[in-house]
């Protein structure tokens, strides 16, 4: 990990064959084919239904110094900048730190409340870690997925820690983690079942 003392980390929510979201997925169906209404509601029950038994998970999720995201998992907009899309989030995002957004079409840095701001990179995976690296500090770089960002940075041996919450359902199809990704070792590190997930931290080993 070189002379940094922040960790990248890779957290994602998936199903147990490794998917993090369905098929035919669309702006009011972000989710696609997801066993329930396309709005990850089966996905996600873990933090949204029982977020008391789960409140150490849900609180790491949000304790990096910056976090990296595809421009799918911030929004539905296609293409050019062509309509206002703040993210999924509403005006208060729950990250509170620097937020990089993978894209090809430039745009002007987002704030919002709580301390969020959205900032848009167009050079590439390796520019956008090293924006949020240096935006963390000290701290960890979160990539928050989907799973597509998450297999072009376990490709490229960009991360350090990889962090799985996996839901109990299949679904068969659709965007799945490790997907085009090289064969990899992984170290166990922690393990916890809880009523509607497993969460599975692992190290990736050089």
């Amino acid at each position: 990990m070189n002379a940094r003392t922040g960790k990248v980390i890779c957290n994602l929510t998936v199903s147990v064959d490794g998917y993090a979201a369905g098929l035919r997925q669309t702006e009011d169906r972000p989710f696609g084919d997801d066993g329930a209404d396309g709005t990850g509601a089966l996905l996600h029950a873990w933090m949204f239904d029982t977020p008391e038994e789960n409140r150490a998970e849900v609180e790491q999720m949000t304790e990096a110094g910056a976090f990296l995201m595809g421009r799918n998992m911030f929004g539905p907009v296609r293409g050019a900048w062509d309509r206002p899309w703040n993210g999924w989030w509403g005006d208060d995002p729950p990250f509170h730190a620097p937020v990089f957004v993978l894209t090809h079409h430039p745009r002007d840095p987002q704030p919002m409340d709580g301390g969020t701001t959205f900032h848009f990179v167009t050079d590439g995976i390796r520019s956008a870690l090293e924006r949020a690296r240096a935006a963390a500090g000290d701290g960890d770089v979160s990539i928050l997925g989907g799973a597509t960002t998450a297999n072009q940075y376990l490709s490229a041996g960009l991360v350090d820690e990889l962090r799985l919450h996996i839901a109990p359902f299949t679904l068969g199809a659709g965007t799945r983690l490790f997907d085009g990704v090289p064969g990899m070792r992984l170290e166990q590190l922690r393990v916890r079942a809880a009523s509607l997930v497993t969460h599975v931290t692992y190290r990736v080993v050089r």
